[in-house]
């Protein structure tokens, strides 16, 4: 089966182990020699780990690199990984619509028996597509990937319901919407980043009692992630609970002062103006404050 995360590729690189009755002419060792000194150098034994590792020093050597290692590719398994490295630095660089296109490479460079090996890069597509603004094909990818019954990670499959709720939000979809986020809590009960994004949804339907209940666990499972902060003080503003939301937005700024939800944070207190009021009662505040992962939808 082809594996598309970052381990080591089983592969040996050395001298030609050949062996001859007769010595080469000199004419043809020379020309082997000189050849040599031009050759590209051999890749190493984890080269989506250069590759991702190169990118992170430079961008643009990453990306030279992986478009050299897809040149010399040679298996499915090989130009699949490329692939991935290319998508994954288009990406990072803004370039969607490019790493859509190297992830739906990857994807095709996969054996269909092999379909379940695809998914993550599925899912890898379609956000490429939904940050590129088109959540008609992201929604394609999304359900793809989800067709895919021999792939049974759930949390995985949990993280792509979440995907897909996103994309459908942004067509308008909310009913839909939370339904997909519905079965992403049932398979991915640990990721806080699905209650954030269902705290979200539901405040945005003005379900302020289902938004407080999905961001309390959101909290519960990552304390200190500032989306979480920054969207349990809008659902406790909204909820008349300013006390609270001062607290959640402070907590952000203490927790990740430097974050864009740090920045938000400060907009919205500065819209509060100064804090009046008394000392709130830790017993009326049932965990607002405690800062979820995911974008919201």
């Amino acid at each position: 089966m082809i594996v598309l995360l970052p381990i080591a590729l089983l592969m040996q690189i050395g001298p030609d182990i050949h062996s001859y009755n007769q010595a080469p002419l000199p004419v043809i060792t020379q020309q082997r020699r000189d050849a040599a000194k031009t050759a590209a150098p051999p890749l190493p034994v984890d080269p989506l780990g250069e590759c991702m590792a190169r990118a992170r020093a430079d961008s643009t050597i990453g990306l030279a690199y992986a478009r050299d290692w897809l040149s010399r590719a040679t298996t499915p398994e090989a130009r699949a990984r490329a692939d991935q490295c290319l998508g994954l630095i288009l990406s990072d660089t803004g370039d969607f619509a490019g790493a859509q296109s190297a992830f739906a490479d990857a994807v095709a460079a996969i054996p269909a028996g092999q379909i379940a090996s695809a998914v993550p890069l599925m899912a890898m597509a379609g956000n490429a597509a939904l940050a590129n603004g088109d959540p008609v094909h992201a929604l394609d990818w999304f359900d793809r990937a989800l067709a895919v019954k021999d792939y049974d990670e759930a949390p995985a499959r949990g993280a792509i319901e979440a995907d897909r709720a996103r994309a459908l939000v942004t067509q308008g979809q909310t009913a839909q919407a939370a339904t997909a986020l519905a079965e992403a809590r049932r398979l991915a009960p640990g990721d806080a980043g699905v209650f954030l994004l269902s705290a979200t949804l539901a405040r945005r339907g003005h379900d302020l009692a289902g938004a407080q209940g999905y961001i309390e666990t959101a909290a519960t499972i990552d304390p200190r992630d500032p989306a979480i902060g920054l969207e349990a003080g809008v659902i406790a503003e909204l909820a008349g609970h300013e006390a609270a939301a001062r607290k959640s937005w402070n907590s952000v700024i203490a927790t990740a002062p430097d974050s864009v939800e740090a920045g938000t944070a400060r907009g919205y207190l500065s819209q509060l103006g100064p804090d009046t009021s008394a000392p709130l009662d830790p017993a009326l505040d049932p965990g607002a404050s405690r800062p979820t992962s995911s974008p919201t939808p």
